[in-house]
């Protein structure tokens, strides 16, 4: 019956593998993208690999990759743990959790932008002075924003995922370890915790390596500002490309993405196991 999945591989291949091959093909060319295409060799990519903004870009993805980590997983997992319960009102912050989910990246830009805004925004509306700062002018509160913001927008996703992972986990671990005297505390750090590692690899896999697409958010929020303190590789390829008409240097940061994507999700791949079939209550 592999026939049936016929279907799924040539979609795969018309809209992964020929674009693939394409952006790596242009990588080796030199186009304005309206122009000729003409053969550069491997020209682009010493230009690439020897610019400095790339590798800054480079350095910036990987702060905004480790902190969007740090700063979302924490409390997807405790929004996980809590919203998993039985109780009637935890199903309704459950549905004011994931409201954000139903929000495009860009219009949650475009809102974040107002409302940061130290003239017309919150401060000015409120009354709160404390606000009225140039949070998207200053470097270091630029990207403290972009973080809250890509929090503010991803987390309910993932809050979605570990309370599926919570309510996988059967009741009676938990109706036995209050027999031996345990409390929530302990149960949460040698139950839940352990039962939830492939859940926790597959939250990392897709946050760390989602953040690798934060290009619309980040671009209608400060634009890779001020003074490039948030341009980060996306948004490096795009403003390459098509702001500096520079196809092929954008293919090669293009390629860059794709190899660094890969390299993470299969290193978060590797950290569940070689046992692919293993179950997440593996042990229980």
């Amino acid at each position: 019956m592999s026939w049936l999945a016929a279907p799924a591989l040539i979609y795969f291949v018309i809209f992964a593998i020929v674009p693939l091959v394409g952006v790596l093909a242009l990588s080796f060319t030199d186009w304005d993208g309206i122009g000729a295409i003409t053969f550069s060799g491997i020209a682009n990519w010493g230009v690439v690999l020897t610019d400095p903004g790339t590798w800054r870009a480079f350095g910036l993805t990987i702060i905004v990759m480790v902190l969007s980590w740090l700063v979302q997983t924490p409390i997807s997992l405790l929004l996980g743990v809590f919203t998993a319960g039985t109780q009637r009102y935890r199903a309704v912050l459950a549905v004011l959790y994931f409201l954000p989910l139903l929000l495009s990246s860009a219009a949650i830009a475009v809102a974040y932008k107002a409302l940061l805004d130290p003239n017309f925004g919150l401060a000015a509306g409120l009354g709160l002075p404390f606000l009225a700062q140039d949070w998207l002018g200053d470097p270091a509160l630029a990207m403290g924003v972009v973080i809250f913001v890509i929090a503010w927008q991803f987390v309910p996703f993932h809050t979605l995922i570990y309370q599926g992972g919570v309510r996988q986990i059967p009741q009676s671990m938990y109706e036995a370890a209050q027999l031996d005297g345990a409390g929530r505390i302990a149960q949460f750090f040698h139950i839940t915790l352990p039962q939830l590692k492939y859940t926790i690899i597959t939250s990392s896999t897709l946050m760390t390596v989602g953040s690798l697409t934060y290009f619309d958010l980040i671009f209608v929020l400060t634009g890779g500002g001020p003074a490039n303190a948030t341009r980060i590789l996306p948004l490096d390829m795009y403003l390459t490309g098509f702001k500096a008409n520079q196809m092929g240097l954008a293919s090669v940061i293009a390629v860059i993405l794709v190899l660094l994507g890969l390299g993470l999700a299969l290193f978060l791949q590797r950290l569940g196991g070689t046992d692919k079939s293993a179950s997440q209550l593996d042990g229980a």
